[in-house]
């Protein structure tokens, strides 16, 4: 072991979410005496948090693992390709020092620690991490089950909270977290878990049942990035309608969004992960009309046709959705709506694809992201026997794709001559002022240039005119300064 303190350097895949994950990671080993460092190769140890959603991201993720080795530091996988497959990712991967679950962050530290000294970490067998948890959700408040990124403040008064042995005290609200990007965004969780049983999906296998982080610990966490001059906080969880069902609330979230949009020094506060079919008029009414929360619908619609929507254990439709749309846009015309769709999904069928047609064609999207049906581990689609071949799943991708570009380009011409707020996150001399406005979420929804701004730091609002469209990107002129 080393005499001075141990560095490591932490690497994020994946969404938001394990972002989140990542930060609180942070936090714990910074309260453990571990350096944190951005250069892997000066790093003791080098901790990948991992994804484990898609193929692709799968890979993505033995690859940086793989690339960590040749840094010559001790390597650790963490997150969710690491909790999937436990042992197995292990035994094929000898390249990483250790495999940890979710029930090892608590002990971070230690774990990595020991991993340092050569210690051999056993890595846990997979398992289905729902039945943690009782079933009813009411019964979930109060275990003792490890849940990634509800790292809460101390109880009681959190300004004059005794702090953690070995921890220096600090400005502000105390939270289990440390920011390891400084930009004027951060993702802030509601919940994790999830507890519907769509057939293509297995993430709530392996992030487990739905639970609530209690509103206090949002709202202190929230103020902690405001003070780290967090300008907009987007809310992710698995399923953010369901906030509050096991808190004995079902509209808690409604509260929570009202007192959030009072954060001193936050523009805006946006919820992503939103389930159609758990939408109710108050929330509906809450995100589209409250002062300080965007008015944004990340809706997960996944297909129009009924037919596939039922194979997926989801419920609704072309008409169902459109009418969901109107309702949004009665309160608030110029709402950003975005959502992801799977085609070629085992038993689709030409119709189908039309059906999917005639929805994106109606429905007015800012953004729309597509995904190529492929089989997941222990999920029950991947047991059907209809399925497509894979070169008709690649062409409706294709086919999909195509259209979702053209009628989002054709959504934002839309947008033309509106006025915008648009939170600056890049400056650069040689290039225009880059944001993003009400209507874009960080790096899926495309962004916003200002034309004729004058020198702008990140963190700054500007309110501007869109005066012109490239793809789903806006160009709008600045008209004055906000914050």
């Amino acid at each position: 072991m080393p005499t001075t303190s141990p560095r490591v350097a932490l690497l994020t895949l994946g969404c938001a979410r394990n972002e989140v994950d990542s930060e609180e990671l942070a936090g714990r080993l910074d309260a453990g005496r571990w350096q944190l460092t951005d250069d892997t190769d000066g790093a003791d140890v080098v901790v990948v948090n991992t994804c484990g959603f898609v193929e692709q991201a799968k890979q993505e993720s033995i690859d940086t693992l793989l690339a960590a080795s040749e840094s010559g530091a001790k390597v650790v996988a963490v997150g969710c390709l690491a909790q999937r497959y436990g042992k197995d990712l292990a035994e094929s991967l000898p390249e990483a020092d250790a495999v940890l679950s979710f029930d090892d962050y608590t002990d971070i530290s230690q774990r990595l620690t020991s991993v340092l000294a050569g210690e051999v970490h056993a890595a846990h067998t997979p398992g289905d991490r729902r039945k943690l948890l009782p079933l009813s959700p009411t019964a979930r408040p109060g275990s003792d089950v490890v849940v990634p990124g509800h790292g809460s403040a101390p109880a009681g008064d959190w300004r004059h909270a005794e702090l953690p042995a070995g921890v220096a005290p600090a400005s502000g609200p105390r939270v289990l977290r440390r920011r390891l990007d400084g930009g004027p965004v951060a993702p802030l969780k509601l919940a994790s878990g999830c507890d519907r049983r769509c057939t293509f999906c297995a993430i709530p296998s392996f992030r487990g049942a739905f639970v609530s982080r209690p509103a206090i610990d949002v709202l202190t966490e929230a103020a902690w990035l405001a003070e780290r001059n967090v300008r907009e906080l987007v809310l992710v969880s698995e399923n953010s309608t369901s906030y509050g069902k096991d808190l004995g609330d079902p509209r808690l979230l409604e509260q929570l969004l009202t007192r959030l949009a009072t954060t001193p020094g936050v523009l805006r506060s946006r919820v992503s992960y939103l389930q159609p079919a758990e939408m109710r008029p108050s929330l509906i009414e809450t995100i589209a009309t409250t002062p300080g929360i965007a008015p944004y619908f990340d809706l997960s619609f996944q297909h129009a046709s009924i037919s596939v929507l039922r194979r997926m254990r989801r419920f609704g439709g072309t008409e169902a959705f459109l009418g969901l749309l109107a309702s949004i846009r009665e309160l608030a015309p110029a709402a950003g709506v975005r959502s992801n769709f799977i085609v070629g999904f085992p038993g689709e069928t030409a119709d189908d694809v039309a059906e999917l047609e005639r929805f994106l064609t109606d429905a007015r999207l800012d953004a729309v992201g597509v995904f190529a049906y492929s089989d997941e581990d222990g999920t029950q689609a991947a047991e059907f026997d209809d399925k497509l071949p894979t070169d008709e799943i690649s062409r409706r991708y294709d086919q999909i794709s195509s259209l979702a570009e053209e009628l989002t380009a054709r959504r934002a011409q839309e947008r033309i001559g509106e006025v915008v707020e648009v939170l600056v996150e890049r400056s650069d001399e040689d290039e225009p002022v880059q944001g993003r406005a009400g209507h874009q979420a960080p790096e899926v929804d495309g962004a916003t240039m200002l034309d004729q701004a004058p020198d702008l730091a990140p963190g700054a609002v500007v309110r501007g005119r869109v005066v012109d469209s490239y793809g789903v990107d806006l160009i709008a002129r600045y008209e004055t300064t906000v914050l």
